[in-house]
């Protein structure tokens, strides 16, 4: 059977927004595994609700969550470190950066953890828990401190590394938007992924995708490019998007190496268009032609859901069981 799943984030409920306590996290967290319940996901996510920042909606704190807390690192620049920052290319899409390494990394006040036990007893469905990459955060990172892509990105890689050691979910995913555009720095991405991966204790996830800046693609590049890259992971699977990408990019992941199960998206959360269960099987079976059914783990949405409407990310979730359902006739 070809397991169903989701990215990880969801949109935010309108209560939460408006009255942001831990209780009313709870009953949201609540809320998102019983949605994703009733439409027959197997495989679960808490949403990333607790990441949420007004200041930082394009990203949903996928980036400010995580190295704003940690020692070594100042949330405010000075304006020379602010324009040595936007010297950088690539990094046009972002007014700042989410903050300046200016000392040795450590923890912090950053608790995963925890952040995982609010969620760890609200369902009994398989879970999944997801962290950003460390050379996704390296990249917007402004760096003033270690003067080295590689060894920011490890340092960062031992950090998450600890952080999730004691998150037994069923699934831990990290997730990279950014080495997609950037396939020359491929064995930099994968040494530090690999980092946090040693830690995970459950079934580890890798989750690449082209950039979901409030729903706009931000990284050029194809998976041809990224095949060293993923045959370099020491996953048991990855979740790519796919549904968004050229077609002809299916069969450029026939060279990934046998033993890393492959996700594929076959949602567009990019469109508020809720697919078909007609559409979502044939892109099923387009990527099980091309790539063998056995090699397909899990269907998902190409990217997390925060950025639509809560009506439209629930109605593609029932479209992406429904579709997977008609795929293998049941």
């Amino acid at each position: 059977m070809i397991k169903t799943t989701v990215v990880g984030s969801y949109p935010v409920p309108m209560w939460l927004r408006v009255f942001s306590t831990r209780e009313s996290l709870r009953d949201a967290i609540l809320a998102v595994l019983k949605t994703q319940e009733l439409a027959g996901i197997e495989v679960v996510a808490d949403g990333e609700l607790y990441r949420w920042d007004i200041n930082h909606a394009e990203t949903n704190g996928m980036i400010d969550y995580f190295v704003k807390p940690l020692e070594g690192v100042n949330s405010t620049l000075t304006g020379e470190q602010l324009a040595r920052w936007r010297a950088k290319p690539g990094n046009e899409f972002r007014a700042k950066p989410p903050g300046v390494v200016v000392g040795p990394l450590e923890s912090g006040s950053l608790n995963l953890a925890e952040d995982y036990a609010l969620y760890r007893n609200l369902t009994t469905l398989p879970k999944k828990f997801t962290a950003t990459s460390p050379y996704m955060l390296a990249k917007m990172l402004a760096d003033e401190y270690y003067f080295d892509l590689e060894k920011l990105v490890l340092k960062l890689g031992d950090v998450l590394r600890e952080q999730v050691a004691a998150i037994d979910a069923d699934v831990v995913q990290v997730d990279e938007a950014n080495v997609t555009g950037h396939a020359e720095d491929g064995p930099i991405a994968a040494a530090g992924i690999n980092r946090v991966l040693e830690g995970v204790p459950g079934e580890k996830a890798v989750h690449l995708c082209y950039g979901n800046y409030g729903g706009q693609t931000i990284q050029k590049g194809t998976y041809e490019k990224l095949i060293d890259f993923l045959n370099a992971l020491d996953a048991d699977h990855v979740v790519l998007e796919i549904a968004r990408r050229p077609e002809v990019e299916l069969t450029m992941l026939k060279d990934v190496k046998p033993e890393l199960g492959l996700g594929i998206g076959v949602i567009d959360i990019k469109d508020n268009e809720v697919e078909s269960p007609e559409t979502v099987a044939r892109r099923i079976e387009k990527a099980s032609l091309a790539l063998g059914a056995e090699r397909i783990r899990y269907v998902h949405p190409d990217c997390g859901f925060w950025m639509l409407p809560r009506t439209v990310a629930d109605a593609k979730m029932r479209t992406l069981v429904a579709g997977r359902n008609l795929f293998e006739g049941r």
